[in-house]
């Protein structure tokens, strides 16, 4: 098991570190609370924007080439993503280089430019990050799916934005959101690997400590309640049907939380899952099947996905909510204790690797201002018991909750209706 150690310093940074000794490598990992949930409609896509940007150039390093040279000159690997509700900055390189990638992602996310020419060209790129989304189905119908579980809510929009949102974000809409969401009361620094938290910390302290603290803006609003299903086609001349069915969730601080994860694993979760067996091995519908859980601060989704030949969309949407039925009459204690084992198996391969634990820690501070140890996790998913399971099942698989999204050479949703009795 991986320990760790955390401290606030005096402008509100948290900082997590995480010795694993045996590592070669270290992973620093910089959180911050500035996803697109935060945006306004008028700016959607401002917070991926923003993240392309911080690695355009620094006064130290001008250009977005300086900035990558740093690390891969010394092996390493340096990123960057934007969620719904986080943005995340990471540099992984040996053990030896930290105090390079420390200096370089600190560089970016204290002094960044945000120059009008850098701009107005990552623009272009964003807008053709746009483009090539929409050129392929499986993101699509994730797009899809969640403009129906979260319609006209900051959940149900897409992280990267839209060609006019983004083609309209000017420079001082830019900083804005910087100067609102990039301070260190909502950031987290969390570093595992090979390096002692002392370290760690006494090259942390002089970088971040400058970091000027400020007032954080506020939060998002959302609302699960859905009356009736709902399904939404959106026709493309491919080859395959994409589709997406999903209902509401749980949060990532709701007590059965990990009753649901464990109940997607029985669905969808692997391929000794019942959607594997059944509709690919069995029946042989589908290449990819699968489900699969998102949580987020106060919602959440259960979904299953497919990928299938457009004649057999009907047939497999109704093999899949026979599936669902089948899953609300319950489970065998063989199911529930090979459900277990995975999950907690592949929570043990995860944190082998430094970046996992460094998210793993960070994810979880961020986000919940707590952290679970995989001890704590361990004893929760073995606590699981089969009733609760048929409860959470109850509870989340209802008819009116259900959302069905297909992008593909489709155009009649009324078969479709009828199989969710809409």
């Amino acid at each position: 098991m991986v320990m760790y150690n955390k401290v606030v310093l005096d402008n509100g940074l948290t900082v997590i570190t995480s010795t694993m000794p045996h590592s070669h490598s270290v992973c620093l990992v910089i959180l911050v609370g500035a996803g697109s949930c935060y945006e306004s409609n008028e700016e959607a896509g401002i917070s991926h924007f923003a993240e392309h940007l911080f690695f355009k150039g620094t006064q130290q390093r001008p250009t977005s080439k300086e900035i990558t040279q740093a690390i891969e000159g010394v092996g390493g690997i340096i990123n960057a993503g934007t969620d719904k509700e986080i943005a995340v900055y990471w540099c992984k390189v040996a053990s030896p280089h930290f105090p390079i990638a420390l200096d370089v992602l600190s560089d970016l996310l204290l002094n960044s430019r945000f120059d009008n020419k850098d701009i107005e060209q990552e623009r272009g790129i964003i807008i053709e990050e746009i483009n090539m989304n929409l050129d392929l189905p499986q993101q699509r119908v994730n797009m899809l799916i969640d403009e129906l579980l979260w319609p006209a809510q900051p959940l149900g929009r897409e992280v990267i934005g839209y060609k006019q949102t983004v083609s309209s974000i000017t420079r001082e809409q830019l900083v804005g959101h910087v100067a609102h969401r990039y301070m260190p009361s909502n950031a987290v620094v969390s570093i595992a690997g090979n390096i002692e938290h002392q370290d760690a910390m006494a090259q942390i302290e002089p970088l971040f400590g400058k970091w000027a603290a400020r007032q954080l803006s506020t939060g998002y609003t959302t609302n699960d309640r859905q009356t009736e299903a709902k399904v939404r086609i959106e026709p493309q001349d491919i080859e395959q049907a994409h589709l997406c069915l999903a209902v509401h969730g749980f949060s990532h601080s709701h007590q059965q939380r990990f009753t649901l994860d464990l109940l997607n694993t029985v669905l969808g979760g692997g391929m000794s899952s019942r959607l594997f067996a059944e509709i690919r091995e069995r029946r042989g519908l589908a290449y990819d099947i699968h489900s699969y859980t998102e949580h987020f601060l106060s919602s959440g989704s259960f979904a299953v996905y497919a990928g299938v030949d457009p004649q057999k969309v009907e047939t497999v949407v109704a093999a899949i909510l026979e599936e669902i039925y089948k899953l609300k009459q319950g489970i065998t204690a063989d199911e529930l204790t090979r459900a277990k084992e995975l999950s907690k198996g592949r929570s043990y391969l995860r944190l082998e690797d430094s970046r996992n634990v460094a998210l793993w820690h960070g994810t979880q501070e961020i986000l919940l201002r707590k952290i679970l140890s995989l001890d704590d996790i361990i004893a929760l998913v073995d606590a699981i018991t089969m009733e609760e399971l048929e409860e959470v099942a109850e509870k989340v698989l209802v008819d009116s909750g259900l959302n069905l999204a297909v992008t593909g050479p489709l155009k009649e949703e009324e078969p479709l209706r009828q199989l969710l009795k809409i």
